[in-house]
């Protein structure tokens, strides 16, 4: 990143260089026009874009159809495409012959990587972490948004796209236990060498999802004197439920009619769309483990063992290993099992960011909510605007977290800030006028 710059003005910044602010960096560009794609900053706490960084492991896919990038529903002529991608690294003849919509999930992280370095006007700065968000508050108001970064930088912009994703889901019971028992999903693939060989382990798996199943067959593979245990609340593995009539509700254009539905209609098409997004599998991954617990029988080494319908009542470090408490929810039996690592397939948290709920509050916001468009309602006479990106199933449904909606939902937040752009007051400090 080379020397940080201790003040920035920008006109709109972005937090997060996720699939969601890529595709609105982009949008930027090829709607906005140079001015304000020059005057867009996009920050990353990482030092590079990665998708899934947690889960990329060579042998999973995307679930959603590579069609479905960061521009074609939008702009099938657009130079960033995931086709132009593998037209530019020489990979599109072998792909079309590959004979699939579903991409490998280290070619779509290696895709959005290529856009981020391949964007023309908007800036992408790595290694910046934001750490508290604040209304600045000018002759004309709460005009602008003072964004303090972890390294003690400012950056002042007017306009705030917040596309970091939820926050990890960390169950109550494991919460205490030291970090190198616990591996969450979205450290994996960076973790799981931390396991180590050298001895018969005893892991669990806690979830019954996609994540937990990939984490439990990567385990089984890598591992091969580790006996795996998965735990689940549910009553088994599930497929995702993927009908072509159930996939016409992750058209961007049902979320005109999600957002206009009666609260029990919401209710409805949330509770019944679960399984085509959470717990559930890829047909293709179910009939994989299943394949393997069969050939561990055969062979008489059964090495994974299902707990289903389980609750984890409680867990304790003791003597170095976890030791799980469960409650077997069919019986009402308590059971202790002990671990050496817990890996959880947890997810994320259902409520709004720490980060967005930290902005609320000094904004003077009670109730978080968004507008058709995406952009947070404030109180009146805010010039400053602050748009939030996949964490608003609630009233844009549950394709609101996935790639389907990405490239139209750009357009729109695009759409709603030329809108509302205005000339920006000057912003004089006592030490210094901020600079982009």
């Amino acid at each position: 990143m080379g020397d940080v710059v201790r003040h920035q003005e920008v006109e709109l910044l972005a937090i997060g260089a996720g699939p969601s602010n890529l595709a609105l960096a982009v949008a930027v560009e090829e709607l906005a026009g140079s001015e304000l794609a020059q005057d867009t900053l996009v920050v990353e706490q990482r030092d590079d874009v990665a998708w899934q960084r947690g889960m990329l492991l060579p042998w999973t896919t995307s679930q959603v159809s590579f069609l479905k990038d960061l521009v074609t529903l939008r702009n099938p002529r657009s130079a960033y495409s995931f086709v132009n991608y593998l037209h530019s690294v020489g990979r599109l003849d072998q792909f079309i012959n590959l004979g699939s919509f579903s991409a490998y999930r280290m070619e779509i992280s290696a895709y959005l990587a290529w856009v981020a370095h391949s964007l023309q006007h908007v800036r992408v700065q790595y290694g910046r972490r934001c750490g508290s968000i604040r209304p600045h508050h000018t002759a004309d108001g709460p005009s602008h948004w003072s964004v303090e970064m972890s390294d003690g930088s400012t950056i002042v912009c007017r306009h705030l796209v917040i596309g970091g994703g939820r926050d990890v889901h960390i169950p109550e019971a494991f919460a205490g236990l030291p970090r190198d028992k616990v591996i969450h999903s979205t450290e994996f693939a960076v973790r799981v060498d931390e396991i180590g060989t050298d001895r018969p382990l005893r892991l669990a798996v806690v979830g019954g999802a996609q994540s937990a199943a990939e984490m439990l067959t990567a385990v089984h593979q890598s591992f091969p004197l580790a006996h795996c245990t998965m735990i689940m609340r549910s009553i088994g593995l599930q497929a995702y439920e993927a009908s072509k009539f159930t996939n016409e509700l992750f058209y961007p254009s049902f979320v005109d009619q999600f957002h206009a539905a009666l609260p029990e209609a919401r209710e409805q098409l949330l509770r019944e769309m679960h399984r085509t997004n959470y717990s559930g599998l890829t047909p293709e991954l179910l009939e994989s483990l299943y394949r393997r617990i069969y050939l561990d029988r055969l062979a008489g080494d059964e090495r994974i063992e299902m707990l289903t319908m389980r609750d984890v009542v409680d867990a304790q470090l003791d003597g170095g290993e976890v030791a799980v408490t469960l409650l077997d929810r069919k019986t009402g039996g308590m059971t202790q099992h002990r671990f050496d690592k817990i890996l959880l397939g947890t997810g994320f948290a259902s409520a709004m960011p720490r980060i967005v709920q930290d902005l609320a509050r000094s904004a003077g916001v009670a109730d978080i909510s968004v507008n058709r468009h995406y952009r947070m309602n404030l109180p009146a006479g805010y010039g400053a605007t602050c748009h939030l990106q996949g964490v608003n199933e609630s009233t844009h449904g549950i394709v609101d977290s996935l790639l389907s909606v990405l490239a139209i939902r750009a357009e729109e937040i695009v759409g709603d800030l030329l809108a509302h752009r205005s000339t920006p007051p000057v912003l004089v400090f006592a030490d210094s006028t901020l600079t982009p």
